[in-house]
């Protein structure tokens, strides 16, 4: 039995683990086995994430398959949305706190002595020897 295909286009809305749901040109909705959705995965997640782009289907009565589109057949997608720079926030009040702040902690790390992480290991090893006992000959832990 020879099976009628019908090609149209639709949207994505959703894909989930049954398959996909594809909204047709003409306002129905259809089902997309997840078989295709599997074998076509990168097709769908594009469809879905641009949300304004149409796809090629074949109807196989009541679900779809993703079309295997001729080089003569047109796609129409949706233009590429234009990717916006982030905007340079630029505040003086803002710098010129931080300025102060970071002049304020400069007293924290004098540049005669060691860092603050290298005070805090030198410490740690410390206390390490004295829990281990490395420090007495007698085997006893002091502090």
């Amino acid at each position: 039995m020879a099976t009628d295909r019908k090609r149209v286009r639709g949207k994505v809305i959703n894909v989930h683990a049954m398959g996909a749901t594809v909204r047709l040109e003409d306002g129905r909705l259809m089902a997309v086995p997840i078989a295709d959705v599997n074998a076509n995965r990168a097709a769908y997640t594009r469809a879905l994430d641009a949300r304004s782009a149409t796809l090629p289907f074949d109807v196989l009565g009541r679900t779809l398959v993703l079309a295997k589109t001729r080089i003569d057949e047109p796609i129409v997608d949706a233009a590429p949305v234009p990717a916006t720079p982030a905007p340079l926030l630029r505040d003086p009040a803002f710098e010129a706190q931080m300025n102060e702040y970071l002049k304020s902690t400069e007293e924290w790390a004098p540049p005669d002595r060691p860092q603050p992480f290298e005070r805090h290991l030198f410490r740690k090893k410390q206390r390490a020897k004295i829990f281990r006992g490395d420090n007495s000959s007698s085997g006893e832990r002091s502090r």
